[in-house]
């Protein structure tokens, strides 16, 4: 009889908690619906260009998966390729066969080489291409790819989960509601929080770059400090988007269902998965998460080596998050009365 009394109310607290049940039944297929669209999406079709080919080796590729561009010289190639609208160049050095990868993705490397010198063996009079990278080099690993989308995740997942716990236990332990009856205004209230998690969550961004490029070794060819202000301003937009979510949390295990909603769909759209694989329609869902560009500005800066003046639309659309979400935490702390 006590069992049953404990499971019925047990029970009857799950159903009154709506948000629980969603979690509980609507999540999973969330997820797993967007891993469908994610690995079920376009194949992937190599993206080459052609510099002064023979033609029978133009049509040999032509019936293969790959996408050709024709150049007139190798300098428009070259351009192309720094512009991430080719995968490699094929093209003829003293005669001879020579192919430059655009690097950064060892995974399309390979398969880029692969239809490549398969194509080429074919030739009656075949000579080994000679082969060079335009970003990175042959020794660069899978790690070395995925390691800058780790850095920006792994910042905005704990910083997401200590700023929601945080700001929440400032809620319910009674400091917020004291705070709020003095003359401080709210929005004193927002940006004091936000520097005290800030100064954490700057420590938190350096030491991340920090262990990843000098302990992990992870491959680095542009600046630190470029590294350390994106990571920087990926935990800005977490915490001001995880003190946002924690005003609609009544405790820590509501700021955990957040997760599967806000932080699981961002992973797949960060560069772990190959973008040009999913349908366009989702590709464009990327353009609304701020992963998205912290992600895509991490691999150009480590991998590709690129600069300040090609990361600064990243930079500006992250700030653009973080100033988003301050404002809505301001006007989350007028309707929250309760407070």
């Amino acid at each position: 009889m006590r069992i049953r009394a404990l499971a019925i109310r047990i029970i009857i607290q799950f159903i009154r908690d709506k948000r629980t049940l969603a979690l509980l039944f609507l999540a999973p297929l969330l997820i797993l619906g967007l891993m469908k669209f994610v690995f079920n999406g376009n194949t992937v079709e190599p993206q080459i260009g052609i510099v002064h080919v023979p033609q029978v080796i133009v049509e040999r590729l032509q019936q293969t998966e790959a996408q050709l561009t024709s150049f007139n010289d190798i300098e428009s190639a070259q351009k192309a390729i720094k512009n991430r609208d080719l995968d490699a160049i094929l093209m003829l050095k003293n005669d001879k066969p020579a192919i430059m990868l655009e690097g950064s993705d060892p995974a399309t490397n390979k398969m880029v080489l692969m239809l490549l010198q398969r194509t080429l063996s074919i030739q009656p009079t075949f000579v080994e291409p000679t082969i060079t990278y335009f970003h990175g080099n042959a020794d660069m690993t899978s790690f070395d790819s995925f390691g800058p989308v780790l850095i920006g995740f792994f910042s905005f997942f704990f910083v997401f989960m200590l700023a929601g716990v945080s700001f929440l236990r400032e809620r319910t332990s009674g400091t917020l509601e004291r705070l709020l009856t003095t003359p401080i205004r709210r929005s004193e209230v927002v940006f004091g929080y936000l520097s005290g998690f800030g100064l954490f969550t700057l420590l938190q961004a350096a030491l991340i770059a920090w262990f990843s490029v000098h302990v992990l070794g992870l491959y680095m060819d542009g600046s630190i400090w470029l590294v350390l202000l994106m990571n920087l301003l990926l935990s800005l937009t977490a915490l001001t988007l995880g003190t946002l979510l924690s005003s609609f949390a009544n405790n820590e295990f509501q700021i955990i269902q957040f997760i599967p909603l806000v932080i699981v769909p961002q992973v797949f759209f960060s560069g772990l998965f190959n973008l040009d694989a999913m349908n366009p329609w989702l590709q464009k869902l990327g353009h609304i998460m701020p992963l998205y560009y912290g992600a895509d500005a991490l691999r150009a800066i480590m991998i590709r080596g690129e600069g300040w003046s090609d990361i600064q639309t990243n930079i500006y659309v992250l700030l653009g998050f973080s100033a988003v979400f301050v404002m809505l935490n301001i006007l989350a702390l007028r309707k929250h009365r309760a407070i």
